[in-house]
């Protein structure tokens, strides 16, 4: 027979990293006797066996006043009687010198949810903490080794005597535990020809993952400890030439370690259900390192956007959003729409979708006496006031008769609302607010607020996406306590990515990633180059503490007015708001983009 140490060796796994070795590993082997099963029992018997590589480290064992009568069966099936523990310790003078014994070690126990329970218990009502081990179960790990025509059942006694133990169990703790670790030695040798060689593949198979899913995780052996994006695929008959495959995406992910991502997909750890399926399916996986965090992010989303994975649930549909256009016609009226075009007209958003997008025009309706028909209107010809114009909220330009000035004015009050100044509009919406409140119509006022937020929301993620646009080239760096993450940025889009570490000069890694950045044309309509994700993500690593520019190209500002604090809506509004008002603000560890420099250059230092 093959010993122990050789078998832990046998199986050791050839890389490096990818979690503990069997044979380094300290299990203590536990078994408890107690007064019986409830939990208003107590224990009378502790044994513990330590053991490394198989070979025995020290053993612990004594007996324990329940403080409690012994059940006669059970001094029958034990053998303690009540004379026996009369003298012996309690439970709250054994409890130290047996966590110690066990302290830094992996627990073992046949049926451990009963042993580790009672211990976990008398930990709490004797105040001591509980060290969390990490907790190995005989009995689940017979279950998935051996089979039926084995072995008839998984007790302690059968297992036993099927790996030919050197104790015989007999209902008392320490010869009990003596048995167990026979039993776990013996377990180990057959998981190793399963090729499980670690602590951590040892949880993943008590844990019931699939064989055919650990059995990929030899998929991660290529895969570096860097950050960067994977991708599952899968090779399938191709439809239109059977003969031939085609390679499909299934899922992209990100990480700072790809490795130890990779990894996790074939173990307990990943406990999605449809990951299981898309591992099934899988037929390799690919990595694309990355020199930083916010460059694995755009890749990830630029690949999820080219592919479409069937199994990545967000960022599937970057650019399906929403946004509120104030058309160029004589007389302007608001219309939800799904694309920016170079029409002229003013655009608002983006929304998440349709619904959101009808609930900023509402709240522009709240402020504004802007008209809600969808008629062509013509600037010399007049037409019929419909409803909204009798009830005097809108100018009624349609008539001709004097209305047309007013309501030219209405609508640069909107756009100014949007693009310069929303303290009006805010004001505004307080005052009915404050009605709403009085009147107790508080349904009414919470529509309102929620319309408020949205504005507010919408109108700051409207100027930081423009205000990115609006810069033909960015080279911004931050400091990550090790060395520089470098981004070059055109017109909101990613277009190189570089690390300067320790000893390296920021500068002329920046000139490099500059001298290779990929060409970005100017966008039209004033938008990004890249998609709302991709250049949203951005702006929150602009706005990050630390942030320093190296190179600014453009005006990278907002009116000051255009965002306000929470504090600042509030007082406008008059009014106290349980929920803030403003989706988020300015974190940046720099100056404010209302404030950025146009143009320059930045020292960093080191």
């Amino acid at each position: 027979m093959v010993s122990i140490a050789s078998a832990y060796r046998q199986y050791q796994p050839s890389i490096e990293d990818l979690g503990t070795p069997l044979s380094e590993v300290t299990f203590v082997v536990v078994d408890l006797e107690t007064t019986g099963g409830s939990g208003e029992d107590q224990i009378t018997e502790i044994g513990a066996v330590k053991v490394q590589g198989g070979e025995v480290l020290g053993e612990f064992q004594t007996l324990v006043n329940p403080r409690t009568h012994i059940p006669p069966l059970i001094a029958v099936l034990t053998g303690i009687t009540n004379q026996m523990v009369a003298s012996a310790p309690t439970l709250a003078q054994v409890l130290p010198s047996f966590l110690e014994f066990i302290r830094g070690s992996v627990l073992v126990a046949h049926n451990a949810g009963f042993d580790i329970g009672f211990l976990k218990r008398a930990c709490h009502e004797h105040g001591q903490e509980w060290p969390a081990a990490t907790v190995v179960d005989t009995v689940a790990l017979a279950r998935q080794v051996l089979l039926r025509d084995e072995v008839p059942n998984v007790k302690l006694a059968t297992l036993a005597a099927f790996f030919r133990a050197t104790t015989t169990p007999e209902h008392r703790a320490l010869s009990d535990a003596r048995a167990t670790v026979d039993v776990l030695h013996g377990l180990l040798e057959r998981v190793g020809n399963l090729g499980v060689a670690t602590l951590e593949d040892l949880h993943d198979l008590t844990r019931r993952v699939s064989p055919q899913r650990r059995a990929k995780r030899t998929w991660a052996d290529t895969v570096p400890e860097k950050p960067g994006i994977y991708w599952f695929h899968a090779d399938l008959p191709d439809p239109d030439d059977p003969s031939r495959t085609r390679r499909e995406v299934l899922y992209v992910g990100k990480s700072v370690n790809l490795k130890r991502r990779v990894r996790t997909y074939f173990t307990a750890a990943e406990k999605r259900a449809r990951m299981e399926e898309m591992v099934r399916v899988a037929t390799g996986v690919d990595h694309l390192v990355c020199a930083t965090p916010l460059e694995a992010e755009v890749q990830e989303l630029r690949m999820i956007a080219a592919h479409s994975p069937r199994y990545n649930r967000r960022s599937r549909r970057q650019d399906k959003v929403a946004w509120v256009k104030l058309t160029s016609e004589a007389f302007p009226r608001l219309s939800v729409v799904s694309k920016v075009l170079d029409d002229g007209a003013d655009y608002w958003g983006p929304f998440s979708g349709r619904r959101q997008a009808e609930q900023g025009v509402l709240a522009l309706y709240d402020s504004f006496r802007i008209r809600q028909c969808t008629h062509k209107l013509s600037p010399t010809r007049p037409r019929a006031s419909c409803a909204q114009g009798e009830m005097g909220r809108c100018p009624a330009p349609c008539l001709l008769d004097g209305g047309e000035n007013e309501y030219s004015e209405v609508v640069d009050a909107l756009r100014r609302a949007i693009g310069e100044d929303v303290r009006p509009v805010v004001s505004a919406m307080g005052r009915r607010l404050t009605s709403l409140a009085r009147q107790e119509r508080f349904e009414e006022a919470a529509e309102l607020t929620a319309r408020l937020r949205t504005y507010l929301g919408t109108t700051r993620r409207w100027h930081r996406l423009r205000s990115l646009s609006s810069c033909p080239q960015m080279v911004a760096a931050r400091h990550d306590g090790a060395g520089w993450e470098i981004h070059v940025l055109r017109y909101g889009r990613l277009a190189a990515a570089a690390y300067a570490p320790a000893g390296a000069i920021p500068q002329a890694v920046a000139r490099d990633a500059v001298a290779h950045a990929a060409a970005v044309p100017a966008p039209s309509a004033g938008f990004p180059a890249a998609s709302i994700e991709e250049a949203e993500r951005v702006a929150s690593w602009l706005e990050a503490d630390g942030v320093r520019f190296i190179e600014l190209v453009g005006d990278w500002a907002w009116p000051a007015h255009a965002c306000l604090p929470e504090v600042d809506v509030a007082r406008l509004a008059n009014v106290s708001l349980k929920e803030p008002l403003v989706v988020s603000e300015h974190r940046g560890g720099g100056q404010h983009p209302a404030h950025a420099p146009r143009a320059g250059m930045i020292r960093l230092s080191s």
